[in-house]
């Protein structure tokens, strides 16, 4: 089983930060990795429940998909954001959570805490699941990181959800 988790703060209100995060279209403009993000369901009004298919690229000009189940979301309770994830796999033992949480620690500053993981069992992805995994934490916290580039490169994006100076 591997585990991986990291942080960094963002210059940016945790409600925009949320904002984009939400908006599946924009995943494309930050993350470059992913090729489309699809929402099959929903889920209530706070997206608990929403099921989603993230499309990735891979290694090798390969192609993937990520079936997941949004829960236990935190929509602006207290200040923090945040919801957990579970990835879900076409076999039993392979399922995947990870939790993404924004912390705000001030006027347009907050921490982004992501942590997921994950256990391969079927052969012969096991045999590399340390190496596999550690592409995609790599790409991973790119791709968050690019996210708060991409909110600073475009301040007009919900600007009415940035902190007031």
């Amino acid at each position: 089983m591997q585990e991986h988790r990291y942080d960094f703060e963002m210059p940016h209100a945790a409600a925009r930060i949320w904002a984009l995060f939400q908006d599946y279209d924009r995943w494309t403009d930050y993350a470059p990795m992913v090729t489309r993000v699809d929402v099959l369901w929903p889920g209530d009004e706070h997206h608990n429940g929403r099921l989603r298919r993230v499309l990735y690229k891979m290694p090798l000009g390969r192609e993937g998909s990520a079936l997941e189940l949004v829960h236990d979301v935190q929509s602006g309770v207290g200040g923090t954001y945040g919801y957990t994830f579970t990835m879900i796999s076409s076999g039993p033992g392979n399922d995947q959570t990870g939790k993404v949480r924004l912390e705000p620690l001030g006027p347009n500053r907050t921490r982004f805490h992501f942590e997921e993981r994950y256990h391969l069992t079927k052969a012969p992805y096991r045999w590399f699941e340390a190496r596999i995994y550690s592409f995609i934490n790599k790409k991973n916290e790119e791709s968050m990181r690019a996210a708060s580039a991409w909110l600073t490169d475009h301040p007009e994006y919900r600007a009415d959800l940035a902190d007031p100076s």
